[in-house]
C-alpha cells in the first residue's frame, strides 16, 4: 500500500510481490481515505468539504447513548 501511495504503478507492485494476476494485487491495494479524497479533488470542480467529526453531532451521540 505504501508503494501505491507513493505513486508506484500497480503493475510494478504486482511484479515486486510475484503475483501472477493483477487482481490478486488489487485485493491488497485498497486506497485509504486520503488517497480517495485527493483523487476526487483532482476531478471535482469544487473542493471537497471536510467531513464533520461525529463527536460534534449531539443528536447522534444522544442516540448512541440510548442504545
Amino acid at each position: 500500500m505504501h508503494l501505491v501511495e507513493c505513486g508506484v504503478s500497480l503493475d510494478i507492485v504486482r511484479d515486486f510481490l510475484g503475483h501472477a494476476d493483477i487482481k490478486t494485487t488489487e485485493l491488497y491495494a485498497r486506497a485509504n481515505l486520503e488517497m480517495k479524497r485527493a483523487a476526487i479533488e483532482k476531478i471535482s470542480p469544487t473542493p471537497v468539504p471536510d467531513i464533520p467529526s461525529w463527536k460534534e453531532n449531539k443528536t447522534l451521540l444522544e442516540w448512541l447513548q440510548r442504545l
